[in-house]
């Protein structure tokens, strides 16, 4: 069969998408490997009428949904390879074949290269976070541990004080100057320059001396990229941003090939569930508006 849309990706953003597209009766695919990017997270918050539902709760309640429209097909697979161009894409898909469509979109997400400090990723979404409007307030205005993975560190250093007691570690990955050392004072921020160890328990850093530090809560950054590097196989332009690379999209979200569309977290900066719904839905309008005129 030959698809309206493909959509490589099926999170937040990709559904938001196909959800416009079904509901202007278009044939869509949906290629989703179910790996999400808040997976590890047991609450997600600033997404209106859902702050603190499961993640998978909203993913699973917005599939259902797109479940209704008689357009939608939905392979549980990967995305191995795009080809073609506007009007003639051919997707190949990891053991279960080829399919066409006459337009692309990548919503693939991203995936995180994490700071390497021992006992961080398996806590990473769980007490280690990167965005203090999703996860600060539940932390309750207690004490919040920074690790710093380069220069951005600072200015979430800077930013935290507004959720809780501070601790800047730079951990031998940022260097203070005296002005951003009185700037960190003034807002209240302490600073660690004592080398990391390890995460231990929910929250706990050991230091190289065998001090441990507790905290409510971890922060960090990550640098992201395209979860898979279908799109710039095809050869979509990648941009960099603060946050690491994404696929570099226009206002109407069209990658630098024609008829490729992105949108969510591989497309947009700064990150999080309701920025990928809105993203999404109006690159679905969009993408419609370029099989209409």
């Amino acid at each position: 069969m030959r698809f309206d849309v493909i959509v490589i990706g099926g999170s937040y953003a990709g559904m938001a998408a196909a959800l416009q597209l079904l509901r202007a009766r278009r044939q869509v695919l949906v290629i989703d490997a179910g790996r999400r990017r808040n997976r590890f997270a047991s609450h997600s918050h600033g997404f209106l009428t859902q702050d603190g539902a499961d993640p998978a709760q909203i993913a699973a309640a917005a599939r259902a949904q797109l479940a209704r429209y008689e357009t939608l097909s939905w392979i549980e697979g990967t995305a191995e390879r795009a080809e073609g161009g506007r009007g003639a894409f051919r997707v190949t898909l990891a053991g279960k074949g080829e399919a066409e469509g006459r337009r692309l979109l990548f919503a693939t997400g991203v995936a995180d290269a994490l700071p390497p400090v021992d006992g961080l990723e398996e806590r990473w979404g769980r007490s280690v976070f990167q965005c203090p409007y999703c996860h600060g307030y539940e932390l309750g205005r207690g004490r919040l541990g920074v690790i710093a993975a380069g220069p951005g560190a600072l200015h979430q250093a800077l930013f935290l004080p507004e959720w809780g007691d501070v601790t800047l570690m730079t951990n031998g990955a940022l260097s203070l100057d005296e002005g951003e050392r009185a700037d960190l004072a003034g807002r209240g921020v302490r600073i660690e320059e004592r080398a990391i160890t390890r995460l231990e328990g929910g929250a706990d850093v050991r230091l190289a001396d065998g001090e441990i530090l507790s905290f409510a809560g971890l922060f960090t950054t990550s640098r992201c990229r395209p979860a898979t590097p279908v799109a710039e196989a095809l050869g979509c332009a990648l941009e960099e941003t603060p946050f690491g690379w994404q696929i570099r999209t226009d206002a109407q979200k069209e990658t630098s090939v024609r008829g490729a569309f992105a949108c969510g977290d591989v497309a947009r900066v700064p990150h999080s569930v309701s920025l990928a719904v809105g993203d999404g839905a109006w690159t679905g309008a969009q993408i419609h508006r370029s099989l209409v005129f």
